[in-house]
């Protein structure tokens, strides 16, 4: 079968010492670099580099384990960098018990420490030395010997890697122009088939995951939106609400119900593995220190993940400056902090979550499914096809190559399938094209105060570092202790999403707040307009009744593609020269939904008979000659309504697994379709 057990490099021992002894010698070459740049070291003798080399080696290699097992608490808590420290202090420490070494001091061993680690990966990069074997090698064999009694089978498992955000045009334009080789030579070999499929209206993570990880997102209009009854806001990426949207959706059998493993997911699917998935991170787990300790205890995993975060952050702030000496339009202000949320979800969350899904498959997991944040966070930043969200992508597929290789370890064969769950679309922001927000607009035409969207961008990776930290709290241990510092050490939790967050909930009975008279709401080009002191769903007339002439400044703004609201007659889209009342399929004028396409009915619908449905549904306008959307927060690439390549994701999946004859459309769809793929009827479609 294409794509399952194959025979691996990494097993061949004399590979192995061949990389040992390059390692060695780079190692020897950085010594005698910093010899002769640092005046307080020194090595007696011609050859002398060799075996402080293999010297320092050994000793780290000794020392390093039982240390790092004693202090794993410090290494937690600072990311790495106590890590980074530890190897400093093993180097000076090696170099000192060297009689033909001379070191002035801890202070100098600190410096060659971080030398040497700067220097090896520069060398390493120079002199081409395999970067996957040493992951392998530092990673999988590690998890080899820790994974214990497994059962071996021949009933092929399968991995859902899904990459947030990536459109199905955007990749196969990456795959000929070299940023996704690894599932370019996928598709080229005929082990697989790139297929294209459509969003729900709410094209978004939150109820896409829903839909594809449980088979039902009805009830889930937005990212975020009002909902009357409960008399609050609700956040799909926030952990108490993903925990009770998660219960609502969910009847028990989701998509990893059978012993499956969720990985940095919103939504679990019903898996009994589980880590920095948001639903879930409230709940405490056994397992969850060691998935946390299994990559922080060994010096691999720490300095590695540091010196990209730190590489990745003086990255962020080149491509910041780039883009503003270019003068390059759409583009949007990115801070500084913004640069250490990106190191996060490049580099922290993409090291952590590919080390916990290696695990899973190397335990014969029968089902796994994990989240790449990398693209979509870039790509709102920066733009869907910019050089530095290429550049993301293509470390993501390069961890999709890792992951296959893995899979030669595994004690069963597995289907390796590729998906997204939505794409992005692009443009300048409403913001910056017409100088207002929604809510403003909104606030003029009503003459109210409105409470609004409260932070930018859907999957915010700040709640996502505040949400692991919250996780692995729950447990005992160095990992649990650490991890309860850094919950603690937040005196504003609530921003960073645990508790829904002040300008997500500002006004709840539960919170002691008033209930807002007015809410304007965002998910990317699709906004949420509410009116919560008014009982059940406002129609067409009462709207008009109580705000006369807001609809008309919404269905005529030029950034406003059509409103949807109810009415006498049932549901109709607004638009600035025409409507559609969808419910009795009467046109007047110039049909608003016709640019959306074909199924723009069908999802208009489908949100217009949720019972939470917003008093008014506002999507933007979509400039088909540009592919350009105006999105209501200030994201340059977005999501969340209709319009554009937002609403077109993919499917990357071996040929034997059967795809259906008819187009895919929505989520819950795709997850029909991913569940014959499990285990239990592994490429057949359920009738």
């Amino acid at each position: 079968m294409e794509g399952l057990n194959q025979p691996d490099a990494h097993r061949h021992p004399w590979r192995l010492g061949t990389r040992i002894l390059v390692v060695v010698l780079i190692d020897a070459l950085a010594l005698l670099l910093i010899e002769a740049a640092l005046p307080g070291f020194d090595m007696h003798g011609r050859f002398a580099a060799l075996p402080t080399a293999l010297g320092v080696g050994f000793v780290n290699a000794l020392i390093w384990p039982v240390l790092s097992r004693f202090t794993l608490k410090l290494s937690v808590l600072t990311l790495g960098l106590w890590g980074l420290f530890l190897n400093a202090l093993l180097v000076g420490l090696a170099l000192t018990i060297m009689p033909w070494v001379r070191i002035a001091g801890v202070t100098e061993g600190i410096v060659i420490s971080f030398a040497m680690a700067i220097l090896t990966s520069l060398l390493s990069s120079l002199f081409a030395i395999d970067e996957d074997s040493t992951w392998y090698y530092n990673v999988v064999r590690g998890q080899l010997k820790r994974r214990g009694q497994v059962t071996e089978t021949d009933e092929p498992g399968i991995v859902f890697l899904e990459i947030d955000g990536l459109a199905h045009d955007v990749l196969r334009r990456a795959m000929t122009n070299g940023s996704a080789p690894a599932m370019a030579a996928w598709v080229r070999d005929g082990s697989h088939r790139l297929e294209g499929w459509e969003t729900d209206w709410s094209s978004q993570t939150g109820a896409m995951q829903a839909g594809i990880l449980h088979g039902n997102n009805h009830e889930m209009p937005a990212f975020r939106w009002w909902e009357k009854e409960s008399g609050r806001a609700l956040v799909t990426n926030h952990p108490k609400d993903a925990a009770e949207l998660e219960a609502r959706q969910s009847d028990g059998h989701g998509l990893l119900a059978a012993d499956g493993a969720s990985r940095a997911n919103i939504l679990s699917g019903d898996a009994p593995h589980s880590m920095l998935t948001m639903s879930t991170v409230m709940k405490p787990r056994g397992q969850i220190g060691k998935d946390y300790a299994a990559y922080f205890a060994r010096p691999y995993g720490v300095i590695k993940t540091f010196l990209h975060t730190i590489a990745e952050i003086f990255r962020e702030r080149r491509d910041n400056m780039r883009q503003e000496k270019t003068g390059i339009e759409p583009k949007i202000g990115r801070s500084r902090v913004y640069a250490v949320m990106r190191a996060w979800a490049t580099v922290i969350q993409l090291d952590l979550q590919v080390a916990a899904v290696v695990g899973d498959i190397l335990a014969g997991r029968p089902s796994i499914y994990t989240t790449f944040l990398a693209y979509d966070e870039v790509a709102h930043h920066s733009g869907i096809e910019r050089p530095e969200t290429l550049s993301t992508l293509a470390r993501v597929d390069r961890e999709i190559d890792r992951i296959r290789r893995v899979v030669a370890e595994a004690p069963r064969p597995y289907h390796l399938v590729v998906l997204s769950d939505h794409g992005q679309s692009q443009g300048a922001t409403f913001l910056q094209r017409y100088g207002m927000t929604l809510e403003q607009v909104v606030e003029e035409a009503t003459g109210k105060e409105a409470i609004g969207t409260g932070e930018e961008g859907e999957q915010n990776p700040r709640a996502y570092i505040t949400a692991s930290a919250e996780e692995a709290s729950h447990e005992e241990g160095a990992v649990g202790s650490a991890a309860k510092a850094v919950a603690k050490r937040d005196s504003n939790r609530d921003d960073l999403g645990l508790e829904g967050g002040p300008d997500q909930l500002p006004a709840s009975p539960d919170h002691g707040r008033e209930i807002p008279e007015l809410s304007v709401m965002a998910s990317g080009n699709l906004g949420l307009i509410t009116f919560p002191r008014e009982p059940g769903r406002l129609t067409l007339e009462r709207i008009e009744e109580l705000y006369p002439g807001l609809l008309d400044a919404l269905r005529e703004h030029p950034g406003i593609g059509f409103v949807m609201v109810d009415s006498a007659n049932g549901g109709v889209a607004l638009g600035a020269e025409g409507a559609n009342w969808f419910e009795i399929d009467d046109v007047e004028g110039v049909d608003p939904l016709a640019p959306f396409g074909q199924n723009a009915i069908q999802h208009v619908l489908r949100t217009h008979r949720f019972s939470n449905c917003p008093d008014i549904m506002v999507n933007s306008t979509w400039w088909s000659d540009m592919d350009e959307v105006a999105a209501f927060e200030e994201l340059v690439g977005s999501h969340g309504g209709m319009g554009g390549t937002q609403a077109h994701p993919f499917v990357l999946h071996p040929v034997d697994l059967a795809w259906p004859d008819e187009p895919v459309v929505g989520a819950e769809e795709i997850h029909r379709v991913l569940k014959g793929w499990l285990p239990d009827g592994a490429g057949t479609l359920p009738a």
